[in-house]
């Protein structure tokens, strides 16, 4: 076999290959195994029918075709091993030439990773938020730590904000009661904006038994987005009522004895939160400004395909869940179909560039993952789908995205590596150190990973 490449684009090639007939042999004995166990000749047995007759009855061209089809995989795989290209997807295949006993030869053309030069990353230099917990910070945690140790108790006065209202509620439309419309004995919190615009207005004030009568934009349901008019009766009125901040309190809600150690440890969880979160505020920015100092040239079929499996999965998965349409998100949002098309295909540029991009890096470094960090990426990804460590893992290796899986640790590491070797300060100008350890590895994959949000990864239309 002989083979050429030419280059077409920075991201397309087009392979020239040259068979001689004798290499064809092994496909043309399949092709005549194969049409001998479908056909039937009177005269002889079943998959005992000689070449020549198969020739004869059903046309030399079919076994050809069939051969043909049988080899095209071999030879176009040897050829893009000679050629050494990275190809993206599927080839487009043109026979051009084939003559019987003598030549095969055809073009496949084909997009391919772009060459990358790997930019002088030493000098970016981005700013993010300072570490800083307030006493508020803290007082604002303890609180909410106080807020789910409350009580409630019964009393005869008319509801006010803070209090819980059992409530009955019935919303018409048209004056027709709706058959979702109705629930009973619904315990609400007042101020809490979890039901109805307009219900805190309209219980606020009322004792037991009161009644009153509210327009409102249903939420959900039969009837959603249509104004109803909805009648809520309140049952009963409780109060909320908060623990002391004492040492008590401190031995009921943690382990700590004083409520002094519950400050503090409150005081060092949201110091660890606030790390964390500036860590992934640095490979974020740190991404962004990598992605503007590199050249990508971008697939145009990649980018077509990647795309479309994002508007299909925000469709037909994320918006289907919620019982919405692209026009309703759209209005929702308040955005045109023209601005939604141009953002989604911003973010499937920069997905394809950052995986482009770190790829390239992971070679470069020679970066690979060991079995611990692939199991801790798998783990984090099983609790995020809701799914358990082993059904999670059943369904990657049956769905062969284990490979999907390293290559996202991959270039977690590869963009740590990049941060680690860039100048990070905070806002109020000091430096930052960003540790070097699993876990900041593991929040870069995660930056990773939301940069190339999306099913359409180019692991899975890769060739």
């Amino acid at each position: 076999m002989k083979s050429a490449v030419e280059t077409l684009n920075p991201t397309r090639v087009r392979l020239t290959v040259e068979v001689p007939f004798e290499e064809l042999k092994d496909s043309l004995d399949a092709a005549y195994k194969k049409i001998n166990q479908q056909v039937t000749v009177k005269g002889f047995r079943k998959g005992k029918i000689p070449a020549r007759v198969i020739d004869q009855r059903f046309g030399r061209g079919a076994v050809l075709e069939e051969a043909v089809n049988d080899a095209l995989p071999k030879f176009y795989t040897e050829a893009v091993n000679e050629a050494a290209v990275n190809p993206l997807g599927q080839p487009d295949v043109d026979i051009t030439e084939l003559k019987d006993g003598e030549t095969l030869a055809f073009t496949a053309e084909v997009d391919i990773r772009p060459a990358i030069e790997i930019p002088d990353y030493s000098g970016i230099e981005v700013t993010v938020d300072a570490v800083e917990v307030s006493d508020e910070d803290v007082e604002k945690s303890v609180e909410q730590l106080r807020e789910r140790f409350a009580s409630t108790n019964p009393v005869e006065r008319a509801a006010a904000e803070g209090d819980v209202v059992t409530i009955d509620l019935e919303a018409k439309v048209d004056g027709e009661v709706l058959e979702d419309g109705v629930a009973s004995a619904v315990q609400y919190t007042i101020g809490s904006g979890e039901l109805l615009d307009g219900i805190d207005e309209a219980v606020t004030g009322l004792e037991a038994d009161g009644e009153a009568t509210f327009t409102s934009e249903l939420k959900g349901g039969s009837a959603e987005g249509k104004a109803a008019e909805v009648t809520v009766k309140v049952t009963a009125v409780a109060a909320r009522e908060l623990p002391e901040l004492d040492d008590d309190f401190a031995q009921m809600a943690s382990e700590f004895d004083t409520l002094e150690e519950l400050k503090a440890d409150s005081r060092k969880r949201l110091e660890n939160m606030k790390q964390y979160d500036q860590a992934t505020q640095a490979q974020e920015r740190v991404l962004d400004e990598l992605l503007k100092l590199a050249e990508v040239p971008i697939p145009e079929k990649l980018l077509e395909d990647e795309v479309n499996t994002r508007k299909h999965n925000l469709v037909n998965h994320q918006l289907a869940q919620m019982g919405l349409d692209l026009a309703k998100y759209l209005e929702i949002q308040g955005k045109t179909e023209e601005e939604f098309d141009a953002e989604t295909k911003e973010q499937a540029v920069k997905g394809i560039k950052t995986q482009f991009i770190l790829d390239e890096l992971v070679n470069k470094e020679k970066l690979n993952v060991n079995q611990e960090e692939l199991t801790e990426h798998l783990m984090r990804r099983a609790a995020s789908s809701g799914m358990s460590p082993d059904q999670f893992a059943q369904a990657v290796v049956e769905g062969g995205q284990v490979p999907m899986l390293v290559g996202e640790v991959a270039r977690g590491k590869a963009l740590a590596v990049v941060v680690e070797s860039v100048k990070v300060i905070d806002t109020n100008g000091e430096a930052v150190e960003l540790e070097d350890d699993e876990d900041e590895a593991e929040a870069a994959a995660e930056t990773v990973e939301a940069a190339a949000e999306g099913d359409g990864d180019t692991e899975k239309t890769e060739a």
